[in-house]
């Protein structure tokens, strides 16, 4: 009489991939990760000097503010409380509770701190970054109405643009790289990496941020999450999906 097998633990399959390693030991991913935030300082203070001192006068600048006061000059009631909800999703307050909940849902749904802790150093690097930047770089906010208390931080870059690439950008990519390219999974990835833009074009409405300033953002919470996913999670590991379809071809064979 054959011996029965173990039917597969649910909660194998529950914990999604195995456990990714990072590009290397604790000392390789310092290294990686502190001399990576310092040569992005290093490249937003150049920006942000070559902006405030060099573009200073001239065509871009102008440009620079003309978008701010086209959005200045067509302000409604309607977009007024619109844009609140789209600054929100990048405050200090909604960020923090965001990356609190996504972190301990990912503990739970994978039985492991690795994921979780990618997420907390997206949004910690992410801040420490813009600190620095800030401190270094002083730009007054837009000569307009402003729609909300500024902050005693530098106008440049905007750090609710480079908070939300950083924040919603990493967890759309970690949603890809556990559940696969399937079409619910585009559609959540898609959306998460259109909250920034949102986020973006509600500061430089409310006019608190030039373009530039939103652009500098961008490409600080763009690097900075670059930066964290090839050194904690170098390689893409095996995602649920396809080991649901390992299994279901593993089992073809007996059903025939």
């Amino acid at each position: 009489m054959p011996a029965l097998q173990a039917p597969p633990r649910r909660d194998r399959a529950r914990a999604g991939p195995e456990r990714p390693h990072p590009a290397g030991g604790w000392k390789i991913v310092a290294l990686r990760l502190v001399g990576g935030a310092v040569a992005l300082w290093g490249l937003l203070v150049l920006f942000g000097v070559f902006v405030t001192h060099v573009l200073v006068h001239g065509p871009v600048h102008s440009a620079d503010l003309g978008v701010v006061d086209w959005f200045a000059a067509h302000r409604t009631g309607v977009w007024n409380t619109v844009t609140v909800v789209g600054a929100d999703l990048a405050q200090t307050q909604t960020a923090i509770a965001v990356t609190v909940v996504v972190a301990l849902l990912l503990r739970w749904r994978l039985r492991r701190w690795y994921e979780s802790w990618i997420v907390v150093a997206a949004m910690a690097g992410e801040l420490l970054v813009f600190f620095a930047v800030t401190a270094t770089v002083h730009r007054p906010r837009p000569p307009v109405a402003r729609l909300d208390v500024a902050p005693p931080t530098s106008s440049f870059p905007s750090g609710h643009t480079s908070a939300a690439v950083a924040l919603y950008g990493c967890i759309a990519l970690l949603v890809l790289w556990l559940y696969g390219r399937r079409p619910a999974t585009r559609v959540t990835a898609v959306v998460l990496f259109c909250l920034p833009v949102v986020v973006g074009l509600s500061r430089l409405y409310r006019g608190m941020h030039y373009p530039s300033d939103v652009l500098a953002g961008v490409l600080m919470g763009g690097l900075w999450l670059v930066l964290v996913f090839t050194t904690l999670l170098p390689r893409q590991g095996t995602s649920l999906p396809r080991q649901g379809r390992g299994k279901r071809r593993a089992a073809s064979p007996a059903v025939r």
